[in-house]
């Protein structure tokens, strides 16, 4: 088990050091070394078509959570995505790397031009921090027309109507205006938004019975992030008092996580009855790791308000208790985001990822890696 959360340390960006935005964060110590490749790739793949197609600048809107239109899209056909190798990277250490290079990485660098453009139209009318000088408030503008023009193109000379996301990104601003919505009033044209994203990769794949499936699964995912997105902000918001969904629809901690599970419970089904030609990376990104995610960002959000509850005790007497408690565990205490902090002290005794394994290879996941098509795809000597 991974003794480090997955987005602090494990990630890809501490290997190459750039900083992804999404709540989809793959640990290489949670996916196999080929499925790692793969994920990569895509990554890549969309970073370098942002590049190709509108400039430096539009790298800026990579994303993990975007790339996934493009897993999805060569998960349905029979044959890989093409690759291509790039050339020397400084955020992958100058080293060389197999990309994809295909529709469905078109499809994700449009959908993730328009709906960060989306993104940056709403800090502006919110004038959220440096948003709120007149300079930056206008080259942002600029720029956000720029990036939903060049998604339009790319949208259109790959056959999906960007209508969808465009008017969903509206609908929001619109209803982040109104009062009295329901949490799931306020995550609908986000779902909507995933959805047609989702269900197009079946048109891209020619795989047109999985379409409806796909957009079931885009709308879960949809409000996943949303969700997540308003509970990683909650705190920020509340102390300079910005919109937040789950302020403004009054919905506790407790009711948007038994909704997030359910989201992540729903795309669990639906990915189970996609007819797809390779799962292995689709339901390691959709199934397993949105879960990390749920978990990830709900315990970050439960330290946070400890901390504002110690921050309040005026003697200080639940400081002191806690420190002595840590103290005394003698290095077994586990952090609220380690999966193995609920187990007993000897089971949380353990010095690293593969301990258990005596032949780990190169596999990196020990035996968590069973996303593989075909069960485990290392040879530990432990039963997986």
């Amino acid at each position: 088990m991974c003794a480090k959360p997955p987005d602090d340390g494990c990630a890809v960006r501490e290997r190459y050091g750039w900083r992804v935005f999404g709540i989809v964060r793959p640990c290489r110590h949670g996916l196999c070394a080929g499925l790692f490749k793969d994920w990569l790739a895509h990554l890549c793949g969309l970073c370098l078509a942002l590049r190709d197609e509108h400039g430096h600048a539009a790298r800026l809107v990579t994303s993990y959570d975007g790339l996934l239109v493009s897993v999805l899209t060569e998960a349905q056909r029979p044959a890989t995505a093409p690759r291509r190798q790039a050339g020397p990277c400084a955020l992958r250490g100058f080293k060389r790397a197999d990309v994809v290079e295909a529709e469905g990485v078109r499809l994700a660098a449009a959908v993730s031009l328009i709906l960060a453009a989306g993104k940056v139209k709403d800090h502006v009318e919110d004038g959220d921090g440096v948003y709120a000088r007149r300079l930056v408030a206008a080259g942002a503008t600029r720029l956000a027309v720029r990036w939903s023009a060049a998604g339009g193109e790319t949208a259109t000379g790959i056959g999906f109507d960007p209508a969808p996301l465009a008017a969903a990104v509206e609908e929001q601003a619109r209803l982040e205006r109104r009062s009295g919505l329901g949490v799931l009033e306020l995550t609908a044209p986000t779902e909507s938004a995933v959805a047609a994203a989702f269900g197009h990769t079946a048109v891209l794949a020619d795989r047109p019975h999985n379409r409806v499936t796909l957009e079931e699964a885009g709308r879960y995912f949809g409000r996943l992030a949303h969700l997540l997105d308003a509970v990683e902000d909650l705190a920020a918001d509340r102390a300079r008092g910005a919109y937040n969904p789950l302020v403004a629809s009054g919905t506790s901690l407790a009711e948007a996580r038994r909704l997030c599970d359910d989201a992540v419970a729903g795309l669990r089904v639906a990915v189970a009855d996609l007819d797809l030609e390779r799962r292995g990376l689709v339901t390691a990104l959709l199934v397993k790791e949105t879960d990390r995610a749920v978990t990830r960002t709900f315990a970050d959000a439960s330290e946070t308000e400890e901390e504002r509850k110690v921050e309040q005790d005026p003697g200080g007497l639940l400081s002191l208790v806690c420190g002595a408690l840590a103290c005394c565990t003698c290095g077994l205490y586990r952090p609220p985001w380690d999966e193995d902090r609920h187990k007993s002290c000897t089971d949380r005794c353990d010095t690293g990822c593969c301990d258990g394994c005596s032949n780990c290879g190169d596999c990196g996941s020990c035996c968590d890696c069973c996303s593989c098509d075909d069960g485990c795809c290392c040879d530990c000597s432990c039963d997986c």
